[in-house]
């Protein structure tokens, strides 16, 4: 039976990395990184910088590899989805079994938290169906929705009042909006809402150095925000930003 780790590494800076994940790391001897495509090779680097910065010694082996491309234009999304993963998961089955021996503990740097808006689980689910045993461990980690709340200073949630937690494609359908933490709005959802009550807390690249943080009365700051969405797309060749839109009381 194979052993994985499962390691949420914050949101980006390394010492949102807890000791937890540390000791994880440490006992780790090889990491599965994938790799995203041209534009996007700074997601790399950051993974690589988390293990230069607790695995100085060395003593591991990085596995890079190709990540299976989504069809963004499919009609049928969860379809796309569900494809997706499948793709995904014959991967991480021949790597896990071609590229770990008897002895090695392999892991997985996931962005954040594993159980919130990542497909790992999931996915290594499906790796189970094709008859590969795993023992798998989850070492929780910050999310990028905690790293939001903690640069603006504010509370996720309102005394009494749910917080909804929500991809951007549903944002539209979400009707009144009174606390709704918004994640992978690869369009900026939020510049079609008109209403006047609405104040947004909006971050980018959260825990790195291009960190960027906007928050104001929606229809006041919402052309700031896409001016700087697609500045800094243009700039990186990517854009990784979650927002909370909540109605003022």
């Amino acid at each position: 039976m194979k052993e994985l780790l499962l390691i949420g590494i914050g949101p980006g800076d390394p010492r949102q990395v807890t000791f937890e994940a540390v000791d994880a790391l440490r006992r780790a001897s090889v990491f599965f990184v994938l790799d995203k495509g041209a534009g996007k090779d700074e997601l790399v680097r950051l993974r690589k910088a988390i293990l230069e910065h607790y695995r100085p010694e060395g003593g591991y082996r990085l596995v890079q590899v190709a990540d299976p491309q989504r069809d963004a234009q499919a009609p049928d999304y969860l379809g796309a989805v569900h494809d997706w993963h499948r793709q995904r998961a014959a991967l991480y089955a021949r790597l896990i079994d071609e590229e770990m021996g008897r002895e090695d503990i392999g892991a997985f740097l996931l962005w954040g938290e594993p159980g919130l808006y990542d497909s790992t689980l999931r996915i290594l689910d499906l790796v189970r169906e094709r008859g590969l045993a795993l023992q798998l461990h989850v070492i929780p980690g910050i999310s990028s929705v905690q790293a939001l709340a903690a640069r603006h200073q504010i509370p996720l949630n309102r005394i009494g009042e749910p917080l909804v937690v929500l991809p951007g494609r549903r944002l539209a359908e979400q009707g009144q909006v009174d606390n709704v933490v918004v994640m992978l709005d690869g369009q900026g959802a939020f510049a079609a809402l008109e209403d006047p009550g609405l104040v947004i807390f909006w971050g980018a690249y959260l825990g790195t150095v291009d960190e960027v943080l906007i928050a104001g009365p929606l229809q006041v700051v919402k052309a700031r925000i896409l001016e700087v969405r697609e500045r800094e797309r243009r700039r990186k060749g990517w854009i990784m930003d979650t927002y909370l839109l909540r109605r003022e009381l």
